[in-house]
């Protein structure tokens, strides 16, 4: 059975391929990075408000939403949580399920959606992970940002299982990246 990776970490992954050709074309940076990123570790979300839906399987976040693991940072204006129940109701051991227990099935961002690690930030006004098709989409004016190298589009998708990521440009404009080269001797 496949464990699911957490949020953060898929999300970051995101920011990680888009900006994967902004990387070639600069020298390495010591910054701690995706790979070492420990997705394991507990995600505390804060907001102004939660509220649970337990007939509709969700849990959504709202007001100034952090969702923090380790050193990655998701912020964004409304974070809603849907989740799968096991039979009627029930977890796998038979007792009365509740929202924290459950898999998460999809992740809805909107508002101001940003995240940041360490060595980068993606933006954009709306995102979704996709939890079982492994999918992930950042939607409206998405800025990717690694160091001074920027990528710009209207969307950015992401399928995680065959490690590619797609920018694409809105109705009246087009895809845009600048890349800035290392100074020499750094």
């Amino acid at each position: 059975m496949r464990r699911p990776v957490p949020l953060l970490l898929r999300l970051t992954v995101l920011a990680a391929l888009a900006a994967g050709p902004v990387q070639a074309q600069t020298q390495p940076q010591p910054q701690k990075g995706i790979a070492t990123h420990d997705g394991d570790q507990p995600i505390e979300i804060t907001s102004d408000r939660l509220v649970v839906e337990q007939a509709k399987n969700t849990a959504t976040f709202d007001g100034n939403v952090q969702a923090v693991q380790g050193d990655l940072t998701l912020s964004a204006d409304e974070l809603k949580v849907g989740y799968a129940l096991n039979g009627g109701g029930k977890d796998a051991g038979g007792a009365a399920a509740n929202a924290n227990a459950q898999p998460v099935r999809r992740i809805d961002a909107a508002g101001h959606v940003r995240l940041v690690s360490p060595a980068e930030t993606a933006e954009g006004r709306r995102g979704a992970y996709d939890v079982a098709a492994g999918r992930i989409e950042l939607r409206d004016d998405v800025v990717l940002t690694r160091g001074e190298n920027v990528i710009r589009g209207d969307r950015l998708d992401v399928d995680l299982n065959a490690q590619t990521a797609v920018v694409t440009a809105g109705k009246a404009g087009r895809v845009r990246a600048l890349f800035v080269p290392a100074a020499k001797g750094q």
